[in-house]
């Protein structure tokens, strides 16, 4: 099973991206996380470009169109889904209706120095996935609150409780892939 791995955060010594490297490492036999480094480098979606879409834009929807699922990593900007994420999923949504996300499987995970950790942002991507059509994986969820002591010095995940997490989360990815492929067949 190949993931394609987004992280919504463009900072580099993001929680977000330490949490995909512990997705990348945790990863069990047989699944690929290729992670798509590209979400601070789009440019804003602007109609004004879907006549010649730029190659970036371009060279991601590819990735993702060859991913069996996808796997966000989010942060929580001011109570919602961070700008730079928000824009690569509105470019990953058209055309309507033959989008590279229609039905493609998708499970969020997030960490947050906060109390809350990503709950509200994870919920906005939920709601964002109705309208292109893709499966999320319902739970359980990896919400990772006041991420700085879940890491070890050379950011390893360290939590008991967010590794099990994530090791269910790759299960109900693997389930979801393997329903679409089956629903894929019968059609």
């Amino acid at each position: 099973m190949v993931l394609c791995g987004l992280i919504g955060s463009i900072r580099r010594d993001s929680f977000n991206r330490k949490l995909m490297q512990a997705a990348v490492d945790r990863a069990p036999t047989g699944v690929d996380i290729r992670v798509a480094d590209v979400v601070g480098k789009l440019p804003l979606f602007n109609e004004d470009l879907l006549v010649d879409e730029p190659s970036i834009v371009l060279e991601l929807k590819r990735r993702v169109a060859e991913a069996d699922a996808l796997l966000i990593a989010t942060p929580e900007y001011n109570g919602g889904v961070p700008g730079p994420l928000k824009n690569a999923l509105d470019w990953l949504s058209i055309p309507l209706g033959q989008s590279v996300l229609q039905h493609k499987p998708v499970a969020i995970i997030g960490a947050s120095a906060g109390r809350l950790g990503t709950a509200r942002s994870q919920f906005e991507l939920r709601h964002t996935f109705v309208f292109s059509r893709s499966p999320v994986v319902p739970g359980p969820e990896l919400l990772l609150s006041m991420a700085a002591g879940a890491f070890d010095e050379e950011y390893r995940l360290t939590d008991p409780v967010a590794i099990e997490r994530l090791d269910q989360i790759f299960e109900g990815l693997g389930s979801l892939v393997r329903m679409q492929q089956q629903e894929g067949a019968i059609l």
